[in-house]
This record gives structure tokens, C-alpha cells and sequence, in this order.
């Protein structure tokens, strides 16, 4: 069977399928199921176009791998073909474990467990079906491989994965900010002590990544009305489990109704081979299936969050660098008790408060370093002449406070 298949891709043209091993993997249900996993959660609620998957993320990401492996070995880098295979996997398995609706809701299915360690026990999964073919690449993933420019492709500070989400998400949004020129940058790209370094040719295209980075966090990823969508997501399914544990029955599909009767944490979920085999099942549609089913259900708290999702009605969100005033918060629960006829305990479905974050740059954390003409190296933030790319290195701390709109 042929497997050196071409995709079509709308973001970089023609992009072509590297080998068998990769194509089957690709081919794999834990990959397929990333077909059905929107990449930006609910953000197609304030950006229409932004219904791009998981699957289509990863493809660009393994796309990007290539480039850049061609463009070090014609800067005289070895890199063997196994190598070269290795770190192509890595990248195109980076989201495995992403759970329904991408980070939206990364900690309410299962406490405490990252995508990364999902990724990284999926990754293992399939190293067994594959007959240990996948352990350099595991390595690379895990940051074990000795060459650690591979990793740094993986998972660093200019990685490939930021390179194309920041590409792929400006242009299904249609947010422009977010455009960097990632042909630039990788052509740059160089290898020193090990390191992956970018030359000083490339320091203007990496100033317009890192502020890219974080006008989309503020514009896209962190929208108010996104994190208002997000979070009415969240209460559903806090709510649902809330009354699965209750005893009362509710319609969700087999996977779903897994983790709505089990209490599963990060100490159990790698305990018991069932929990992983139910998770691999669950996407959007699971979940939005029973959202649609539990608008009409009896209980008038979930079903109220449910027609709010459905009729795009979503909570009212301010974002502010200080916290709200407790009295606010009071009045405004207060207030709401009332309209709805909701007990003290319940309210807080309806007004509650939460933190976001944004640090463009983290400088302590895998360096973006520029390789000057002396052949010296320098941090980008020291390099670069923009005054505020320093300010990026900072994790910029808000408040948020939602509440239903109208009360």
C-alpha cells in the first residue's frame, strides 16, 4: 500500500506524510480522534472561523519539523534519518492526550492530570502496538535524548508547536496580530553547544513572535467573551458530575459517563488501564451531545446553564487588574438568588471569580538565544532593541468576575 500520501493544508499549501511508521500512526484511532477536538475550545463563539482541530494543528506542526531539520543539515548539523523520524513523531503526537474541547476542559473531566502526561502515556501505548519504535521519540518528548536542540524543537521557548498554532490561529480567527513569519524564522534557525539558537539576521521576526504571542493571548485565548463561554462549559460539567455522583441519572455517552460516576484523579487515573481506554473515546461531540440533551433535564440548574450555552446567552465577564470588591460579589449573588430562586449554595454557578495569566517570554526557561556576527550568544530580551520585549518576561496577573447578565 502507498503510504507516502500529500494533504492538502490551508495554512502552508501541500504538506506530504514522511513514512509508513508515521502514516500509520496517523492513521491510529488515537490520532484520528483529534479530528473531532477543536483547537481553540469555545472561541468559534467570537471568532466564527476559528473551528480548526487538534488534528489539523498537528499536521502543521510535523510540517514545520521537516523544514527545520532540512534547513540545519544544510547548515552542515548531522542529523540521521531515524533522528530526523524521531522528532517528526514527537511533534505529531505533542496533543495526543487532549481531552474534548482542547484546555477549556483540561482539569474538570480529571483532577489534576495535564494533557502532557496523557500525551506521554498514549505515546507508551502505542510504543508497545509499535514494537518499541517509538522510544527515541519518547525520548525527545520526555527532554531525555542527549541532543537537546531536539527537544528544544518539541518544547521550548520557540518551538514548533507555538509556531503553528500562532500561524494557524491568526489565520482560522482571521486575527492578523498573530501573524509571524515562521519561513523566516526556521530558515534562521542554528545550532550551537547543542542549543537551538536563532542567527541575529532573524532577531526582528523573533520581536514579532513573541508580541504576536501576546496580543493573541489577550485578543484570542484570553477574550473575555471566550473565557465567558469556557467557563459556562466548565459549570455544566461541574454541575452534571455534581448529580451523576448524586445518584441521578443523566444521558451522557459510555466515556462521559465514566468519568461523570467516577471520582478520577491524577493518583488513580495511572492506575487503571480503563480509565486511559474511556478518555481515548471522549471528544466534542460528547460533550455537546449532552449538553443539547441536558437543557430539558428536570434539574433546573443544569438545565438553565445548558440553554445558556445553546442560546450563546453567556455570563457577563469583567476583567480587572485588581480582585472585585467582596461587596460586589455579594450584591450581585445576593441579587441573583433572588431572580433565579437559587439556595445559597448554588449561586455560585452563576457568579463566581477566577485568575488568567500571560507571559509571552519566559527568559529562565529555555532561552531565546541570538547568535551574534562575533559568533557571541545573547538573550533576546538583551539583543533586541525594543524597549518593552523585557516586559514580556513578566506574567501578566487579572482578575476575572462573572455573573449572569440582566440581574
Amino acid at each position: 500500500m502507498n503510504k507516502k500520501k500529500i494533504i492538502n493544508d490551508p495554512v502552508y499549501g501541500f504538506i506530504s506524510i514522511p513514512s509508513a511508521l508515521i502514516y500509520d500512526l496517523i492513521s491510529h484511532p488515537y490520532f484520528q480522534r483529534l479530528r473531532y477536538i477543536k483547537q481553540l475550545g469555545m472561541t468559534h463563539l467570537v471568532y466564527p472561523g476559528a473551528l480548526h482541530t487538534r488534528f489539523h494543528h498537528a499536521l502543521g506542526a510535523m510540517h514545520l519539523m521537516g523544514l527545520a531539520i532540512e534547513v540545519l543539515r544544510s547548515k552542515g548539523h548531522h542529523i540521521s534519518a531515524e533522528e530526523e523520524e524521531a522528532a517528526t513523531i514527537a511533534i505529531l503526537l505533542h496533543d495526543i492526550g487532549h481531552g474534548p474541547f482542547s484546555h477549556a476542559l483540561e482539569h474538570t473531566l480529571i483532577t489534576g492530570v495535564m494533557h502532557e502526561d496523557i500525551s506521554m502515556l498514549m505515546m507508551d501505548q502505542l510504543n508497545e502496538e509499535f514494537e518499541g519504535r517509538l522510544t527515541t521519540a519518547i525520548n525527545i518528548f520526555r527532554g531525555n535524548y542527549h541532543r537537546r536542540f531536539f527537544c528544544q524543537l518539541i518544547s521550548g521557548q520557540l518551538d514548533l508547536d507555538r509556531m503553528d498554532y500562532l500561524n494557524r490561529d491568526s489565520f482560522f480567527t482571521g486575527v492578523s496580530e498573530g501573524v509571524i513569519s515562521f519561513d523566516r524564522i526556521i530558515k534562521m534557525f542554528n545550532v550551537v553547544d547543542d542549543q537551538l539558537v536563532i542567527e541575529e539576521k532573524g532577531i526582528y521576526s523573533i520581536e514579532k513572535f513573541l508580541i504576536a504571542r501576546r496580543l493573541m493571548y489577550w485578543q484570542v485565548y484570553l477574550h473575555k467573551t471566550v473565557i465567558a463561554g469556557e467557563q459556562l462549559l466548565v459549570k455544566i460539567l461541574e454541575r452534571a458530575k455534581e448529580l451523576a455522583s448524586g445518584g441521578v441519572e443523566l444521558f451522557a455517552t459510555p466515556a462521559l459517563q465514566h468519568f461523570m460516576q467516577n471520582d478520577i484523579t491524577e493518583l488513580n487515573f495511572f492506575e487503571d488501564e480503563i480509565h486511559l481506554q474511556q478518555f481515548a473515546k471522549l471528544d466534542d461531540q460528547d460533550i455537546y451531545a449532552s449538553v443539547k440533551v441536558w437543557a430539558d433535564h428536570d434539574d433546573p440548574i443544569l438545565s438553565r446553564l445548558c440553554q445558556m450555552l445553546n442560546a450563546r446567552k453567556l455570563y457577563k465577564v469583567e476583567i480587572s487588574n485588581a480582585e472585585p470588591a467582596p461587596e460586589r460579589i455579594a450584591a450581585l449573588a445576593d441579587n441573583t438568588m433572588l431572580a433565579l430562586h437559587l439556595d445559597e449554595d448554588d449561586v455560585a454557578y452563576f457568579v463566581f471569580t477566577d485568575t488568567i495569566r500571560n507571559r509571552a517570554y519566559n527568559a529562565g526557561n529555555s532561552n531565546i538565544n541570538i547568535l551574534m556576527k562575533n559568533n557571541e550568544l545573547v538573550d533576546i530580551a538583551k539583543a533586541s532593541d525594543l524597549s518593552n520585549l523585557e516586559s514580556l518576561d513578566k506574567t501578566v496577573k487579572k482578575h476575572i468576575l462573572c455573573y449572569v447578565r440582566g440581574i
